[in-house]
């Protein structure tokens, strides 16, 4: 184990055991801040992980990212592949580039921040406990069941890059099955992109409070302008019921 502050870890050729096992190894022996170097795929990297440190992940690290994890930062310069935040539960990952599907299943705390655009079922099963609210931000567009079966949370989907488009999200079925928590989208969509659980709502003073504080770390980490990323109309997306299957089931 070393007694170092910063440490960096090449990854090239490794294979991701090994290196979540050097990972963890590192993490215990009182790093601080560990570099990451030529990532190209490995899984799981940061799973499980209780600690302050902060990892730098230089490259593309493989799916499950943070999947569990209570407490590090994680910034990824790069893209990143499937199931980023896989019920993480505390802690902050910051990509800088696109992130695939499932970014935030099952979230339960923590932030993720995506620059660019996420993949399909973006949030899925997203919860609340008490104070611990998970935050999901997307800079681009997200696809297809996005906020699927939400039951807490926030998430955020911007549409930077698209100003040029009246309705800038194409993704259907947004909000199918979701029961708690909240969607903010910058900009319009059409009623029939959404699940029947769903419904369309201006924003009040709270909400705009919420967005500004998430919304400025985001702009921070990916040197963008606050002002003009608010200058935009937001909607917001609640769910009708907190049971929206409870019919379905005899008792």
């Amino acid at each position: 184990m070393s007694n170092e502050k910063s440490i960096t870890l090449d990854a090239s050729g490794v294979y991701y055991k090994q290196l979540n096992d050097k990972l963890r190894q590192i993490v215990a022996g009182g790093a601080k801040e560990i570099n990451i170097t030529n990532v190209n795929g490995q899984r799981y990297i940061g799973t499980d992980l209780v600690s302050d440190v902060k990892i730098n992940i230089h490259g593309t690290p493989g799916s499950d990212l943070a999947s569990f994890m209570d407490g590090p930062t994680i910034n990824v310069f790069g893209n990143a592949q499937d199931g980023v935040a896989n019920t993480m539960n505390e802690g902050e990952i910051v990509i800088h580039g696109d992130s695939g599907d499932i970014a935030g299943f099952a979230m339960r705390g923590g932030r993720l921040f995506i620059k660019g655009s996420a993949g399909y079922r973006v949030g899925i099963h997203m919860k609340s406990y008490k104070e611990k609210i998970p935050v999901l931000v997307v800079g681009g567009i997200a696809h297809d069941f996005l906020g699927e079966y939400m039951a807490g949370g926030i998430l955020v989907v911007l549409g930077l890059g698209y100003e040029d488009k009246e309705i800038f999200l194409d993704a259907g079925y947004i909000g199918t099955g979701m029961h708690g928590g909240v969607i903010y989208l910058r900009g319009k969509v059409n009623d029939y992109q959404l699940g029947k659980e769903v419904s369309i709502l201006e924003l009040d003073e709270n909400d705009k409070a919420l967005l500004k504080k998430h919304l400025a770390d985001f702009a921070k980490y990916f040197g963008y302008d606050l002002n003009k990323i608010l200058e935009k109309e937001f909607i917001k997306l609640l769910p009708l019921s907190h049971r929206p299957y409870g019919k379905l089931y005899a008792y």
